[in-house]
């Protein structure tokens, strides 16, 4: 029996991916899910994911920046809620920016952003600002950016994406 450990999300973004792509007939694999980076941070933020979002990494190891800009684009013109995860390093420290900057193009100035480091760990550190006022400068590897919709506000300190029941209407 083996077990591969990660820091990250097994299935998001992760070695789970890698690990069944090569991974023929031959070998049993078993999944434990758990809760995600974005989940954990989420409950953190207060109900940021209560409507549709979007997940996006901004990591271009793998993927070009193009395809990266493309997602972030669509999130954006879609007004999903979107969460980035691998949002910054020591090597790759613009595209968080560039990222901020397509949704800022399309949200308000004042859309919620919350930023959690180490979620549900040691050294947790929960972050609140908005699309004019975030500083790219807070986030690492260990972070998970969530930027709200332009339906997201903030209630008694906690980021909240109304679902939109139509029958509170």
């Amino acid at each position: 029996a083996v077990a591969l450990v990660g820091s990250g999300d097994a299935g998001v973004y992760a070695m789970a991916s890698p690990a069944l792509e090569y991974a023929d007939e031959r070998i049993d694999v078993v999944g434990v899910p758990g809760v995600t980076a974005a989940l954990a941070a989420g409950a953190l933020l207060g109900a940021p994911l209560g409507h549709d979002h979007a997940y996006v990494s901004l990591s271009d190891l793998h993927t070009p920046w193009a395809v990266i800009e493309r997602r972030v684009t669509a999130a954006a013109e879609g007004d999903f809620v979107t969460v980035f995860y691998n949002p910054r390093s020591r090597a790759r420290d613009w595209q968080l920016g560039k990222a901020l900057g397509i949704l800022a193009a399309r949200r308000p100035p004042d859309t919620p952003v919350g930023v959690v480091r180490n979620a549900s760990r040691p050294g947790e550190r929960v972050h609140l600002a908005t699309l004019a006022s975030i500083d790219p400068g807070v986030v690492d590897m260990y972070s998970v950016v969530v930027v709200g919709s332009s339906d997201t506000r903030m209630v008694a300190g906690r980021m909240v994406t109304p679902r939109g029941y139509r029958w509170r209407s």
